[in-house]
């Protein structure tokens, strides 16, 4: 039963009134208006447990625009909501009516007054932009959200958000100047210090002077509710500060004027360790006298989900302890930063300690904590983790205790979760593993009682992401029923017919109704991907994004690779997470209803590149790339596909007939009408150019340089495969380590100038290659166009012929990168049941992991090998996509950094990513891509600089847009061997 009146749903519209809607709407307004279902799909839920369905998105290009879309939707009495990053997880950002998007276009920064410390700012403008824009003045905005390279300034204001730094700098309010804003009657106005500009609100507050001074604003992070203390005469009567963190259902925002504070000039990050979390609370009060920056809390079991998904290197050495407060401290310089970190330290109750000056340890610790949100997204035992009870907080000198508390409930109700925060303001976040598959009834049990034991602590529901749906119901646990009257008399005289963000805080909607999972139907995997980790469930496994919108990150200013579509278009529909709410709503069959044949599905995965930088950088582990395979598959299974498919999907099939006679090929295909008509009969864009087919591909290179020597075939006894043969030993040779050079059909065919280069290198470094009779494709272009059936013959054939090596511990060494991680990843989620799988996989390196690989199976130190010295080489460096996702790239760029290369590594795709850049309709978004990083870069380097890419696409999408030929790894270095000509490796 709902302890309050709960607002009801909005009516749904008739078709007549939605058309009248959508037509008056389109009229008044400059930015695009779309009702589509598609859309509507992508905006029916935020980053929280909700769904609402708008009848409308709409992207106001400026203010005035924001202005008429509300008239109208006044005027038609539909519902308002108004939404930035969409990152909120509290359900504030979805509703039933109109939804405005100020992401899109209303961001500028009007002006930073670095004599004032002040900027203005519109209410789209992302978090990471202002910040930006204010260092070149040594000046920053205070609070700091992990989500900042996507949240918006409007956001920021709407929750009252906070962030690590708040503990020094404050709440977004306390950063709050003034506020242009219009209310739900459509008036205007400007709210700073004063009261008149809302008649009747003098009135309010002096009717609720004792409410408002004993139940509100008795710690730092209340949040919930209103914060009308901000009224109160003794605190100025500051109405800007109210505003925020009403949830935008008070009023819209239209821009911002906010206080800005000094950079820190020497942060030192300083971590203890304790036994545990409610132990590692207990030490904050002493530390808070130190005057912190920031005081985070950290448990160890997240930390452990980083080491498993990520790796041991992507952690620092930390002190011993299963919680840990990550403390952050500044000083005029480093030496006056470190003695405050000693002195702290010395007060922490703990001898673990650990200091990080600035530098990469401490951004790989800032790093884990603002994944916190994704991370905290799986239990330890990879159950998925809800947001909804997760933003609480208390008074600092409690939170040791409530941790222990809450401890308790949560086992006594059966769930779990990673607990981690802002420990110096007493606000935890926790994500649970409420099973929330088929009811809310868990759900709500839980919240109830944990909403109690929160009040019973004198603390706040919300700590800075706001009430939303999820906590807006507990309100009366923690305030008193003159309290709520005050909060819907505040709402009554800005929203009088409630229009703006019905439902949240004042008569909020039941917190277990509007629930998406519960919703959602199973999809199992006959016939596709077995998602191991989601246990075969198409829909449990895109139910992986809870939309922390990492994915609209602005990565080429922070350094990434995710969702390169979405950073060309800046469109929700080329995001992980757009892509994401789309699936989800194929799995509710309620919006999306023709499953995954529907064409609301294959339009937001039209652009997905499968980079599968999301299966990598996303915290929650969301990859776009096997779903968008999967769908394909499920779509053209035993139908007729579309041509690219049988023409990309089968590029290793045309291009062994092809190597019957490649001169007469590239003669043909060399003629620009005859290209022209070949590309456009085979689904490709015709500005594109058919890559040359060498004229001898590297097997054929292969027999004849090796004619007449032993050879270890596929199936050798296991001495031999050891590299102990009786062959090798009858010609004399020393017994060498046996490295098996696998050629995937890429290198074979059209570039066998680097597998040639690895053969030189590897026999240079001590190795004993070996190349196997056999070909052994990976699959890789038929898993790209959904062939999985194709895929998995192909792979089952490769482990025929790899396999014996791999469990015989041979290491299989892959050039091309996206071929390579097909062998480190998919094979294992093709192929999950085959042994032969986990044997290939955990041999398959790339050439700079195995040249900087230790004992036993590191190049000979026998051989005199040195890494060749590149200290004259300057390279600008594209890291494959599947390489940085599944590999990584630190191997490569140790090793051209101890060869003395001077190198810039780009962050970011090439754009062609295999088959995309060619298909017809995907040339301009392939380009749009390349210049986020890789054009620019190309222009910018040097007449002898090296452009270096291991990847296939990534030389290709540079040579056929910048005219600029690369070169891979393994021809850089045998082009350095002793004794080589040295040509040039740059067009």
């Amino acid at each position: 039963m709902s302890i309050v009146s709960p607002a009801r749903p909005a009516a749904d519209p008739t078709p007549a009134d939605h058309r009248d809607l959508v037509a008056a709407l389109r009229a008044a307004m400059r930015g695009a208006v779309d009702d589509s279902t598609r859309r509507r799909a992508e905006y029916s839920t935020d980053a929280s447990n909700y769904r609402v369905v708008p009848q409308v998105v709409a992207f106001p290009q400026d203010p005035d625009d924001v202005l008429a879309a509300l008239e109208v939707a006044r005027g038609a009495g539909v519902p308002i909501t108004t939404r930035g990053g969409g990152t909120s997880v509290a359900g504030n950002a979805v509703g039933p009516g109109l939804v405005l998007d100020l992401s899109r276009h209303v961001h500028r920064i009007l002006d930073v007054d670095p004599e004032a410390r002040t900027a203005r700012v519109e209410p789209g403008v992302v978090m990471s932009s202002l910040q930006r824009a204010a260092a070149p003045h040594g000046l920053r905005f205070g609070p700091d959200p992990s989500t900042q390279a996507r949240a918006t300034l409007g956001g920021m204001i709407g929750n009252n958000a906070c962030g690590p730094r708040a503990v020094a700098y404050g709440r977004t309010a306390d950063n709050v100047l003034e506020l242009d804003v219009v209310d739900g009657t459509g008036r205007r106005f400007t709210a700073g210090r004063g009261l008149e500009v809302v008649p009747g609100l003098d009135g309010l507050v002096r009717a609720n002077l004792a409410v408002i001074r004993t139940e509100l604003g008795r710690f730092g992070r209340q949040v919930s509710g209103y914060s009308l203390e901000h009224l109160l005469p003794e605190n100025g009567a500051d109405l800007a500060k109210a505003l925020v963190g009403t949830e935008g259902t008070v009023v819209t925002i239209l821009g911002a004027t906010v206080r800005l504070v000094p950079v820190a000039a020497a942060p030192v990050l300083v971590v203890l360790g304790y036994p545990d979390m409610p132990t590692a609370a207990d030490a904050v009060p002493a530390l808070l006298a130190h005057r912190p920056l920031a005081i985070e809390g950290m448990d160890a079991r997240l930390v452990d989900v980083v080491r498993r998904l990520r790796g041991a290197s992507s952690v620092p050495t930390l002190p011993e302890g299963a919680g840990w407060l990550m403390v952050e401290v500044g000083g005029d310089d480093l030496d006056e930063a470190l003695g405050r970190a000693r002195a702290l330290a010395a007060d922490a109750g703990t001898r673990a300690t650990a200091v990080f000056p600035p530098g990469p340890e401490a951004r790989a610790m800032w790093r884990i904590r603002e994944d916190g949100a994704g991370l905290g997204g799986r239990t330890p035992s990879g159950e998925q983790a809800w947001p909804g009870f997760e933003d609480s907080a208390v008074p600092p000198e409690r939170l040791g205790g409530y941790l222990r508390e809450l401890e308790a409930l949560m086992a006594s109700h059966g769930v779990d979760g990673l607990a981690y925060g802002h420990f110096g303001d007493g606000c935890v976040h926790l994500r649970l593993d409420i099973p929330l598959e088929r009811s809310g009834d868990p759900l709500r049990a839980f919240m109830m009682d944990a909403g109690r034991l929160v009040a019973a602590h004198g603390g706040s529901m919300s700590g800075e992401h706001g009430d939303g749906r999820a906590r807006g119901e507990l309100l009366p646990l923690m305030y008193s029923p003159d309290a709520i009257a005050m909060f819907e008399g505040f709402k009554n005289l800005l929203d009088p017919a409630d229009v703006l963000n019905p439902g949240v805080v004042v008569r909020p909607r039941p917190l277990d109704a509007d629930l998406r999972r519960p919703a959602a139907l199973p999809i199992a995997a006959d016939g596709g991907f077995a998602f191991r980790h989601d246990a075969g469930d198409f829909t449990t496994a895109v139910h992986r994004c809870v939309g922390v919108g990492k994915c609209r990150a602005d990565t080429t200013a922070a350094g990434g690779f995710m969702c390169p579509s979405y950073l060309a278009t800046r469109d929700e529909k080329d995001s992980t997470r757009g892509r994401a709410r789309v699936l989800q709503e194929m799995a509710n069959g309620s919006l999306v209803s023709r499953g995954f044949r529907s064409a609301e599905v294959h339009e937001v995965l039209d652009l997905c590149l499968q980079c599968k930088a999301c299966s990598s950088d996303c915290p929650a582990g969301v990859d776009m790339a096997q779903y968008k395979a999967e769908t394909l598959h499920r779509t053209y299974r035993r139908r007729l596909r579309p041509v690219n498919h049988y023409a990309l999907g089968w590029l290793p099939r045309w291009g062994r007939l092809a190597g019957l006679a490649p001169e007469l090929v590239n003669a043909v295909l060399g003629v620009r009408p005859v290209a022209k008509l070949v590309l456009a009969a085979g689904g490709m864009d015709t500005r594109r150019t058919v890559p040359r087919f060498a004229t001898m591909p590297f097997r054929t290179w292969w027999r004849r340089s090796t004619a007449g020597r032993a050879a270890v075939a596929p199936g050798a006894s296991a001495a031999a495969l050891a590299g102990g043969d009786d062959a090798r030993a009858a010609e004399g040779t020393p017994t060498r380590q046996p490295v098996l050079l696998w050629v995937d059909s890429f290198s074979d065919t059209l570039s066998p100038s680097v597998p040639q280069a690895a053969v030189r290198v590897l026999r240079a470094a001590g190795y004993e290659v070996l190349v196997p009779d056999q070909e052994a494709c990976c699959g890789l272009t038929w898993i790209s166009t959904g062939q999985l059936d194709g895929a998995r013959r192909r792979l089952t054939h490769l482990l025929e012929v790899l396999g014996p090596y791999a469990v015989n511990g041979v290491p299989i060494v892959g050039l091309e990168p996206s071929c390579t991680a097909v062998l480190r990843s998919d094979l294992l989620d093709l192929l999950p049941d085959d042994p032969r799988a986990v044997a290939v996989a955990r041999v398959t390196k790339t050439l700079a992991e195995l040249l900087t690989s230790p004992a036993p199976i590191g190049p000979d130190p026998e051989s005199g090998w040195t890494v060749p010295d590149l200290s004259d080489v300057t390279a600008v460096v594209q890291p494959h996509c599947h390489q940085h996702s599944v590999m990584g790239f630190d191997a490569d760029r140790g090793l051209l950094e101890r060869a003395g290369a001077s190198i810039t590594t780009l962050a970011g795709c090439c754009g062609l990513a295999g088959n995309f850049g060619m298909e017809k309709g995907h040339y301009d978004v392939s380009v749009a891509v390349a210049e986020n990083a890789l054009l620019p870069a190309l222009r910018a380097a040097g007449p002898g600089d090296v452009f270096l890419a291991d990847g296939f696409s990534c030389r290709t999408q540079a040579e056929q847009l910048a005219g600029v030929r690369g070169t891979a790894l393994a021809e850089l270095l045998a082009d350095r061997l002793p004794g080589r000509t040295r040509p040039p490796v740059r067009g």
